[in-house]
């Protein structure tokens, strides 16, 4: 049964703590998953959160720091000596885990947590770990995996599986490795089971095996998996040989992360670098105000561009009355096309190669979008005139159309330009995200006023001239 965090729950909890009662804590704890623990944990008081904490096995323990909130873990890891971290955490983790909460702690305590460890070779793994970057298959990579020799036999396969089942949380494929420990294929366990104990591996394993090496982006390992139904992903160095695996769980994170900075970005702000609730109110500033000032800079020009018709205005002052309605129109096509584009580039459905097949399709889509809204601009002016003659005069039909031919061109044009800027922006190596939506709409703001005046300018040439 899935476990929902209620009020009550909380409430309840948090009496039974007050008032040590250590019985209906122990029931409560051991009926839930390191996952439900680490939710409860991360709405608790500090001292709440260490009275429970204690009645955790280590193995839970540590499988419920790996998934607190950053700032909940911080305070965790302060509590606890060195020794504590490496023998009750850091022992009872995959070599993943263990890499990304020591490398939160600082260097002298990392040293001290290090020095501790039982396993020496669990450490010299995560030191090496720690020399990945975060954003790389080496730093999603855990180092615990199964492999065989390539001239093995089925008998040595199982038992590698049994030596390695204590380290090795899921095992889901065993790796095929030759003399120089380079990989060489993959033995789906569902082979290994159906084929004779005497079989040798190299008649059994499977040559064609989809791998990254360390320096890979993660973004890329995402995009690997997804594209492949992949729920592991071995990692070889830069002479192909076997150094981890990366398994699905590590890649949700991933994908989680890198469309909370997308959205982020798109809203015209930088990304946050904590949870929003741990984020001051100087921190959030700050990532808010850089864009805003470029954006109200920007907008400045749409003032700039509007003194410009300054004199078309005053003679004909109705042409101020559609201003928002033109250049918003323009604007959210814009960042619809933006959106769009920035979507497909991040799952990889399209590359900046495809940017004329894009173009051609938007250029399409903005003209039959600009057609539809111009159609319906027109009509407005047209009907309104019929019920007040005398509110756009004998011009009437002029303004309908001007507002419906500048419709088709804004829109047209914004669809244009939210397209292709993420694919400008991929191409010089920056981040498309940028090119969010209200960025998209100042720079078709601006032009678009030029759009609108250039075709009144035509079509009530006799009026405002």
């Amino acid at each position: 049964m899935q476990f929902e965090l209620t009020e009550d729950f909380l409430t309840k909890l948090q009496t039974a703590i007050d008032s040590n009662d250590t019985v209906y804590v122990e029931s409560q704890l051991r009926e839930l998953y390191p996952p439900d623990i680490a939710e409860i944990f991360n709405k608790l008081e500090l001292d709440q959160v260490k009275f429970l904490y204690k009645y955790l096995d280590e193995q839970i323990a540590a499988d419920v720091l790996v998934e607190l909130e950053e700032d909940v873990r911080e305070d965790i890891l302060a509590s606890l000596t060195s020794k504590e971290i490496a023998e009750q955490l850091i022992d009872n983790m995959d070599s993943d885990d263990a890499a990304d909460v020591i490398a939160e702690l600082p260097d002298n305590v990392q040293d001290e947590v290090l020095s501790h460890m039982e396993d020496s070779e669990q450490a010299s793994d995560i030191v090496e770990l720690l020399n990945y970057d975060e954003n790389t298959a080496g730093g999603l990579m855990a180092t615990e995996l199964v492999r065989v020799h390539v001239h093995s036999n089925a008998i040595e396969c199982v038992r590698e599986i049994r030596e390695q089942a204590d380290n090795v949380e899921n095992i889901y494929a065993i790796y095929v490795v030759d003399d120089n420990e380079k990989l060489v294929g993959l033995l789906h366990l569902k082979k290994l089971i159906v084929s004779s104990t005497r079989s040798k591996v190299s008649d059994i394993y499977d040559t064609k095996v989809i791998s990254v090496k360390t320096n890979t982006d993660a973004e890329e390992v995402a995009n690997l998996m997804d594209k492949y139904n992949l729920v592991v992903l071995p990692v070889v160095d830069a002479l192909g040989r076997l150094v981890g695996r990366i398994t699905v769980d590590d890649v949700v994170d991933v994908r989680r992360e890198e469309e909370t900075e997308d959205v982020q970005k798109m809203g015209g702000m930088e990304a946050l670098d904590e949870p929003y609730m741990n984020m001051s109110i100087w921190g959030i500033l700050r990532k808010r105000a850089g864009w805003l000032v470029i954006l109200f800079l920007g907008e400045t020009l749409t003032a700039s561009a509007m003194s410009f018709f300054e004199n078309e205005i005053a003679k004909a002052v109705i042409l101020a009355m559609f201003i928002p309605l033109i250049i918003s129109s323009g604007g959210n096509t814009g960042s619809q096309a933006s959106t769009l584009v920035i979507r497909a580039l991040a799952l990889g459905e399209i590359t900046v190669r495809d940017w004329w097949t894009i173009i051609r399709k938007e250029i399409r889509v903005g003209l039959l979008l600009g057609l539809l809204l111009g159609v319906i601009g027109f009509a407005r002016v047209a009907l309104w005139a019929q019920f007040s003659p005398s509110f756009y005069g004998p011009h009437w039909m002029q303004i309908a159309m001007t507002v419906g031919f500048s419709l088709v061109g804004v829109v047209l044009w914004g669809n244009t330009i939210g397209s292709l800027f993420p694919l400008i922006l991929k191409r010089l190596g920056l981040d498309p995200a940028v090119s969010s939506a209200p960025f998209v709409a100042t720079l078709v703001d601006i032009t678009g006023l030029v759009i609108y005046f250039t075709v009144a300018s035509i079509l009530l040439g006799s009026i405002i001239l």
